[in-house]
């Protein structure tokens, strides 16, 4: 535990965390709005778009909104490895704890606690926004199956993302190369996968498809969807990325020459 507070304690007495933290409640943010803003929406056949504000439905789907901080988790992933390397405290860590699985154990712990803490603070600004706007539209709050497991799937998905970017930073170890690849991936290498319909086969095994899967509401905004895995199987998914990216850190971090 005292490894895993010292890891804490280095994120915390830098001010990545809380610019992480605000960017994040801002970038989730607009989605929520534009949820809000154009509730009630249906398509030329009449088809459901976007639920009413004052339907279960609609709740379910917007509780699923945080996931979209999984970027921001992710870039803490990498600064909490590659930031050991970038400004050569590791051997200091190392030093004070010599048994470098323990160090590795803390770190994978730690950018868990981390994604977290980004998770319940997506889900705080979700939950405040639907109260709101639901008791505005003369509906109740709702907690249904769909809404806890899309609620406890952002704490998932946020936790594994740093997990993720932590791994990545150990096994890339310079912190722009992986910053950059850390954005390249979520932003581009896997929304394209998951927009381009030739691709969607592959796309439900990707990050991307299985947080969408896993969050799965069955309103589709209109795209056909249909392609992507049940929750449980996308909730494995992620698992197992999880535990790959837990193994690459803890063989690279193990093995690698650090003088």
């Amino acid at each position: 535990m005292a490894l895993i507070r010292a890891e804490l304690l280095k994120v915390a007495t830098t001010r990545l965390w809380w610019v992480m933290l605000l960017v994040m409640l801002a970038y989730v943010a607009i989605p929520l709005g534009f949820a809000v803003f154009s509730a009630g929406t249906t398509g030329a056949n009449g088809q459901v778009i976007i639920p009413a504000r004052d339907t279960a439905a609609f709740q379910e789907l917007v509780w699923g909104m945080g996931t979209g901080g999984s970027l921001f988790a992710a870039v803490l992933g990498v600064v909490m490895m590659t930031g050991e390397y970038r400004y050569q405290t590791i051997t200091t860590t190392l030093l004070v704890t010599p048994k470098r699985v323990r160090v590795v154990a803390a770190k994978l712990a730690a950018s868990l606690v981390v994604g977290v803490l980004l998770g319940l603070a997506a889900l705080l600004l979700t939950g405040v926004t639907l109260l709101v706007t639901v008791l505005a539209a003369g509906g109740e709050p709702v907690l249904t199956g769909t809404v806890a497991r899309v609620a406890a799937s952002v704490l998932v998905v946020l936790a594994l993302y740093a997990l993720f970017g932590l791994g990545l930073g150990a096994l890339i170890k310079n912190q722009i190369g992986a910053l950059l690849a850390v954005i390249i991936w979520i932003y581009i290498v896997d929304s394209v996968i998951n927009l381009v319909p030739v691709l969607q086969p592959l796309a439900r095994w990707t990050p991307g498809g299985a947080t969408s899967a896993l969050t799965s509401t069955g309103v589709t905004f209109g795209i056909d969807m249909s392609y992507l895995l049940p929750p449980w199987a996308g909730g494995l998914v992620l698992l197992g990325y999880g535990l790959l990216f837990s193994a690459l850190a803890s063989a690279t971090t193990l093995r690698r020459d650090i003088t």
